[in-house]
């Protein structure tokens, strides 16, 4: 059994009593200026949650910037040449806005949400902060048998942070859905299109030879190994 004071020096354990990050107004200034894209957001309300969601996971992580977070779609896995998560993060959000704005020039019906679209890319991967820390990975790899590894993969996180910080349902539901969790259920117009711009992103670089060749997976390595067909 797990003693209470076990569970008390380790106030990240699923159980305890929730606490929510102290991050500062100079946080919030950082995020904005690390994701520039977030001005777009018509909204003010939308735009400033969009902001606190960001310096949320930050702040309950063991970086200080998302340029610390590796280029990857998941922990050594897909990971860029260069660059960082902001690039992910940034290049997702232009795609997705150039897909929605084709697709409602063309079907004006369609009624795309685009401050839906820009928070929804921005955001998709908030929860990388919990699954990309350094001192999580380390503590899962020693205790997987407890926590399992990861405890909790960043689509999961990244819909509970946006909750915590009071976005709406459907912004949430970005976060949960643009991965493979998105198979289990019916996606959003607008996740359909972050989850689409997702993977051409990572699928570009694929394509183009732009990913570390040990950190493609096993499906994929024919195009980094000279396989067959």
């Amino acid at each position: 059994m797990i003693s209470a004071q076990t569970r008390e020096e380790n106030p990240m354990t699923l159980g305890t009593e929730p606490s929510f990050p102290d991050f500062t107004d100079e946080l919030r200034r950082q995020i904005r200026q690390e994701l520039p894209e977030l001005a777009q957001i018509q909204d003010a309300g939308l735009q400033a949650k969009a902001v606190d969601a960001w310096a949320y996971a930050i702040a309950q992580s063991s970086f200080t910037s998302i340029h610390q977070i590796p280029p990857a779609g998941n922990p050594d896995v897909q990971e860029a040449k260069r660059g960082d998560q902001t690039d992910h993060l940034r290049g997702v959000t232009r795609i997705a806005i150039a897909i929605a704005k084709e697709m409602q020039a063309a079907y004006p019906e369609l009624g795309i949400d685009m401050d839906t679209i820009i928070a929804g890319g921005l955001l998709h991967d908030v929860g990388k902060a919990w699954e990309f820390d350094p001192e999580r990975r380390k503590r899962w790899s020693s205790e997987q048998k407890r926590y399992g590894r990861p405890s909790i993969r960043h689509p999961a996180m990244g819909a509970h942070i946006c909750l915590t910080v009071g976005l709406p349902e459907e912004i949430a539901h970005i976060a949960m859905a643009h991965s493979g969790e998105g198979e289990l259920l019916v996606r959003s117009l607008e996740c359909m299109i972050v989850h689409q711009a997702d993977y051409t992103f990572w699928n570009t670089l694929l394509a183009g030879g732009q990913l570390k060749p040990e950190t493609v997976p096993a499906q994929k390595r024919k195009y980094v190994d000279g396989s067959p067909v």
